[in-house]
C-alpha cells in the first residue's frame, strides 16, 4: 500500500539551489542572516550575497569550475554558509567533511569525491595538511592563517562578478555528504540542486516557520540534517540562523537565552539533556516554543518530559542523507496518541512498506522495511554502481533499511534497522570498519561489534574480543580510538571464546545483541 502526503502537492522551483535559499537578499538586505553566537558577529542578508558573489568569483579566477569538488572542513560558523553557497552558485560540489575525521578518514573522502580544493580552519590543519597532500588536493584556503595553506582571503579580494554558470538543477550536483555504509568505508550520496531545494521547500510545509522566530544551529553543518534543514533552510525562511561551533551544554543554553531563540533543531541527546539536567534550571528558555528532533528515534516518554518540562510542542521527523534529509515528519502540537512517532510523509513523496522476505507491500500496522520515492531521492552513490542498484530499485523507491510501520491515519513509525549500523548520538558507525581495525591488532583473533543500548547516547558500540594473546579492554578500546574520529570509538569490551557466525561465515549480530540486551535486564 502506498502512502501519500495529506498535504496537496507544491510546485517546486526550477532553478539552482542558491537563487532559491537567497530569496530575501534584497528584501532584507540589512537584517541579520547568519550570526556566530559565541561573539555575536553578524552576516546580513545583503553582505552574505556579496561575500557568496566574492568567493564564486575567486574560485572561478582561481580554476574551479562548474562540476569541480571543494571539501569543506570547517565547524558552524557563518562562512560555512558563505562557502556552500558560493561553491554551489558557480556550478561546484560541496563535499562537507565531519569535524571529528581522522587523517585516514580525511583522505578516503578526499581522494573518493576527487575534491580540487579544501576549505578548512587552522585548528584542522594537523589533520587536514597531510590528508589533502596524499589526497592530491590542489589548493587548501584556512579562515585565518596557517603554514601550507592560503588564506581565505584571498578568494574574497576581487570584483565579486562571477560568470554565469548554467546549471542543470535535476541533474547537476551541488552536495556529496559522505554516509556510512555496513561495508565500512562511507559512501558518497550524489544529490543535486534540485534534491535540496525538495526537501528545504516540502520540510517547511509540515511546521510553519513564523516572523520573529530564531533558530539555532548548533547541529554539524556537515551533515545533512544541518545542511538542509538548519542552514539553508533558516536562510531560506529569512529567519536569523545562531552558529554555535561544537555543542557544550552551558553555552548552548547561555546563546538560547541571551538571543531568545524559538526554534530548536536537535537530536535525541541533547533533548535528554533539556528534560534531565539540572543546569537547564539555571537559564530562562521561555523564548523556545518548538523543537524537532531528528536524526535517531525519540522515544514518546522523553518527547513528553522534555515537552513538559519547557513547556514547548516536540516534534520528531525521519530520513536520511540519501532522501537529502526528511522524507516523514510529524506536525506540531503532536496529538498525544502520536507520540514516538516520525509523522506523515512529505508533500509530494511518497512511502510504503514491505516485507523484508517476499518484497511485497504491507498494509497499516504491519512491519518491514521502509521505502520513499520523491524529488529529494539521490541519483546514487559516487563511483558505485552496486551499492546505488542495491538500494533504487527499477520504480524509483529507496530502500532504506530501516524497519518500520504506519498506522490507520498514516503516521509512520521506526522501530529497528535492516542494516547494521550503529547510531551514536545521531552519527553513524559502521560496525565492519571498527571489526576490520580489531582484527588488525595482533593480540585479537576475532571480533564482533554491535550497538549497546545506552540512555545519554542511544546507542553505544560495543565489541566482542576473542584474543591471541592476552590484552585488556582499556588496551583495546585505546587502539581503537587512535585510528578512528571520537564519535566511533569502542565504549565497551567483553572477551568471549568464538564469535557466533552463519554457516557462511557472516557474523550473527542479532545473537550477540539478544545477549547484550539481556545482561542489562531488557
Amino acid at each position: 500500500m502506498i502512502v501519500e502526503s495529506t498535504k496537496p502537492a507544491v510546485e517546486l522551483p526550477n532553478t539552482d539551489l542558491t537563487t532559491v535559499v537567497m530569496r530575501y537578499a534584497e528584501e532584507k538586505a540589512d537584517e541579520p542572516a547568519l550570526i556566530d553566537g559565541p561573539t555575536g558577529r553578524e552576516l546580513t542578508y545583503g553582505q552574505l550575497q556579496q561575500q557568496i558573489n566574492h568567493l564564486a568569483t575567486g574560485l572561478h579566477e582561481k580554476g574551479f569550475k562548474k562540476g569541480d569538488v571543494c571539501a569543506v572542513f570547517c565547524p558552524n560558523c557563518p562562512e560555512y554558509g558563505v562557502i556552500f553557497l558560493g561553491v554551489a552558485k558557480i556550478g561546484g560540489i560541496n563535499t562537507t567533511v565531519n569535524s571529528l575525521y581522522s587523517t585516514s578518514e580525511l583522505v578516503h573522502q578526499f581522494k573518493d569525491s576527487g575534491a580540487k580544493f579544501l576549505i578548512t580552519i587552522p585548528q584542522f590543519m594537523d589533520r587536514a595538511l597531510p590528508a589533502a597532500q596524499e589526497a592530491g588536493i590542489e589548493e587548501i584556503y584556512v579562515l585565518g592563517e596557517a603554514e601550507g595553506a592560503k588564506p581565505f582571503a584571498e578568494l574574497m579580494q576581487n570584483s565579486g562578478q562571477p560568470p554565469a554558470v548554467d546549471i542543470d538543477p535535476q541533474k547537476d550536483l551541488v552536495a556529496l555528504p559522505y554516509s556510512s555504509g555496513t561495508t565500512g568505508l562511507a559512501k558518497g550520496v550524489m544529490l543535486t540542486h534540485s534534491n535540496l531545494i525538495a526537501n528545504m521547500v516540502l520540510s517547511c510545509e509540515m511546521n510553519v516557520l513564523q516572523p520573529g522566530d530564531r533558530m539555532i544551529g548548533v547541529l554539524p553543518f556537515f551533515h545533512i540534517y544541518g545542511m538542509v534543514l538548519i542552514l539553508n533552510l533558516a536562510v531560506y525562511r529569512g529567519i536569523p540562523l545562531v552558529t554555535i561551533p561544537r555543542f557544550e551544554l552551558e553555552q548552548f543554553l547561555q546563546i538560547v537565552q541571551d538571543y531568545k531563540i524559538t526554534s530548536l533543531n536537535l537530536v535525541p541527546p541533547l533533548i535528554l539533556a533539556l528534560a534531565k539536567h539540572p543546569l537547564v534550571d539555571q537559564y530562562d528558555l521561555s523564548s523556545v516554543r518548538i523543537i524537532g528532533s531528528g536524526a535517531a528515534p525519540l522515544g514518546p516518554e522523553l518527547e513528553k518530559s522534555c515537552g513538559e518540562r519547557l513547556d514547548v510542542d516536540i516534534y520528531q521527523g525521519y530520513g536520511l542523507t540519501e532522501c537529502a534529509a526528511a522524507s516523514h515528519i510529524n506536525t506540531a502540537p503532536v496529538p498525544p496518541e502520536k507520540r514516538g512517532a516520525v509523522g506523515l510523509v512529505l508533500p509530494n513523496t511518497q512511502s510504503k512498506i514491505i516485507d523484508t522476505e517476499t518484497g511485497a507491500d504491507l498494509g497499516p500496522n504491519e512491519r518491514g522495511e521502509v521505502l520513499i520515492r520523491g524529488p529529494h531521492v539521490m541519483v546514487g552513490y559516487l563511483n558505485n554502481k552496486e551499492a546505488t542498484d542495491h538500494c533504487i530499485d527499477a520504480e524509483g523507491w529507496f530502500h532504506t533499511g530501516d524497519i518500520g510501520y504506519f498506522d490507520d491515519d498514516g503516521y509512520f513509525y521506526i522501530v529497528d534497522r535492516v542494516k547494521e549500523l550503529i547510531k551514536y548520538k545521531g552519527y553513524q558507525v559502521p560496525p565492519a570498519e571498527l571489526e576490520a581495525i580489531l582484527v588488525g591488532h595482533p593480540s585479537i583473533a576475532d571480533a564482533a561489534v554491535i550497538p549497546s543500548p545506552d540512555e545519554e547516547a542511544g546507542e553505544i558500540p560495543k565489541a566482542f574480543v576473542v584474543l591471541k594473546e592476552e590484552i585488556s579492554p582499556e588496551d583495546i578500546m585505546a587502539y581503537v580510538a587512535d585510528n578512528v574520529a571520537p564519535h566511533k570509538k569502542v565504549r565497551k569490551v567483553e572477551i568471549v571464546d568464538e564469535i557466533p557466525k552463519s554457516a557462511s561465515g557472516k557474523i550473527l549480530r542479532r545473537v550477540l545483541v539478544e545477549k547484550e540486551r539481556a545482561s542489562l535486564g531488557m
